[in-house]
């Protein structure tokens, strides 16, 4: 009688493990179920003027390379006006200070690309775009909240006299340098993959 019985409750235990096994949720999906997902902080409008700027950034970066004075202004100019086209007023909601700040930097940005545009020596002209550099990153990129797509800080150790270092901002992580670029008096394109990966600028989400 009494192994009748060890055997019953033996074979419940079974059972109701088995029950408990298929009801209760797999690790994976309890997991899943707590993973937060990820909202963009900023309205679509917002990001997508960000990333024009950033995306005039980059040819201008482009002109440098080429050593193309008349593409490096005009880009530049392009530049300021999508600087001009961020509408920060949706900033007010994060706080005072986060917008004052990136209105400030903003205008850092605006400041550094007009005095580009006055320059006729594409070395001056250089200078300019490493001021301008030095704002967007890490400024730019932490007042704004950046939420686009991956971007690389690069830097150039010999950018002026052989001897200053500068930095820029590419999409790619292969170094183009536009200091030394393709037509450079002295190097001539023999120094454009020179220069080392600094950092990364990820999305803020």
């Amino acid at each position: 009688m009494n192994k009748k019985i060890l055997l019953i409750a033996l074979v419940s235990t079974v059972v109701l493990g088995i029950v408990y096994f298929f009801k209760s949720p797999q690790k994976s999906e309890v997991e899943e179920k707590q993973k937060p997902i990820e909202l963009n902080k900023h309205s679509e409008a917002f990001n997508a003027t960000v990333g024009q700027v950033v995306q005039t950034y980059l040819n201008l970066k482009d002109a440098f390379v080429d050593s193309d004075t008349q593409k490096i202004k005009s880009n530049a100019q392009e530049l300021i006006e999508a600087i001009r086209s961020i509408d920060t007023s949706e900033l007010k909601k994060d706080s005072s200070l986060v917008y004052e700040t990136v209105n400030m930097t903003l205008m850092d940005l605006m400041s550094n690309a007009n005095s580009l545009l006055q320059q006729t020596d594409i070395t001056e002209m250089r200078r300019d775009f490493s001021s301008l550099t030095t704002v967007m990153y890490p400024s730019f990129f932490n007042t704004i909240g950046y939420e686009g797509p991956s971007l690389y800080l690069q830097e150039c150790p010999m950018a002026f006299n052989d001897t200053e270092a500068a930095n820029w901002i590419s999409n790619n992580r292969e170094i183009v340098n536009p200091y030394l670029g393709k037509n450079h008096p002295k190097y001539k394109a023999g120094m454009l993959h020179c220069g080392e990966l600094k950092d990364s600028i990820t999305s803020k989400h």
